[in-house]
């Protein structure tokens, strides 16, 4: 990082349920990254396990544990900012497991942690996907420094919730985060959308690390892991391939264009007060 501007990558991968072959694609394509001049990596939802719903328990962790530890001492390695995208966690007393996301700093220290809020529990094309069936929701927004910016932290499906990054861009959030593993069938439509918008109502970059390819349970994911400015441009993104999308975060140029443009300072809560 230097001064204000932030050299940022949105990983892309086609996890398994395999853990191991996880780590070795997720470490090759973090070090990758860093070494394209990153200094603030991202990886996919569910980076570590993806795919099979029957070994999400077996492959879920306590946080702190052996794949927090991995991912601190990487950037500790490598002297980069960290977001572990998200993996399954253990939570103590129940039999529900959180889908959670883990911010590390050069320096290799846990430095936030975001428990999903909003969980896929839809029907697609025919297909039910229900999320809450192993997965505990959470229930606190979450900002977080990384360097100079602001980091705030989400998980694929919340991205349809405007009023939580509505919450983090009045908490500071400059950059907000969306690792995400989106279905084929919403993401063809609504994945660059959905970004875009964000990033344009909330005068804030977008950075987006997504799932790709066919998964073991036969769903598809989009892919397309993006990273969006705030004017709604998309800088980069990355093909059908694991990769990473790499773009430079213009911090000055986010606070001449929130003084130039003030939507956020022209909002009237006092209006506003009926929203449930």
């Amino acid at each position: 990082m230097e001064g204000r501007v932030v050299a940022a990558a949105a990983i892309q991968m086609s996890s398994t349920p395999d853990k191991e072959e996880n780590r070795r694609v997720a470490e090759a394509l973090i070090r990758e990254a860093a070494g394209a001049g990153a200094t603030l990596a991202a990886l996919p939802e569910l980076w570590s396990c993806h795919g099979l719903e029957e070994v999400y328990r077996e492959n879920a962790e306590p946080i702190p544990g052996p794949t927090t530890e991995f991912l601190g001492s990487l950037a500790r390695e490598l002297g980069i900012y960290l977001l572990g995208g998200s993996i399954l966690e253990r939570v103590p007393g129940s039999e529900l497991l959180g889908n959670t996301s883990t911010l590390y700093a050069p320096d290799g220290s846990l430095v936030a942690v975001y428990r999903k809020i909003h969980l896929f529990d839809v029907e697609v094309s025919g297909r039910r996907y229900l999320e809450s069936a192993n997965v505990v929701p959470g229930d606190e927004t979450v900002t977080a420094k990384a360097g100079p910016l602001t980091l705030g932290l989400s998980i694929c499906y919340d991205v349809r919730f405007p009023e939580l990054y509505r919450l983090l861009a009045l908490r500071g959030a400059e950059v907000l985060a969306v690792p995400a593993a989106f279905t084929l069938q919403t993401g063809k439509d609504h994945w660059e959308l959905l970004l875009r918008a964000r990033a344009v109502e909330n005068q804030a970059y977008v950075l987006a690390p997504a799932q790709w390819g066919r998964k073991t349970d036969g769903r598809w994911t989009y892919g397309r892991s993006m990273i969006v400015d705030p004017w709604g441009t998309v800088l980069s993104t990355c093909p059908d391939r694991d990769g990473f999308a790499l773009a430079r975060l213009d911090l000055d140029y986010l606070d001449r264009l929130r003084e130039e443009f003030p939507s956020l300072a022209n909002r009237r809560p006092e209006v506003y007060r009926g929203l449930a």
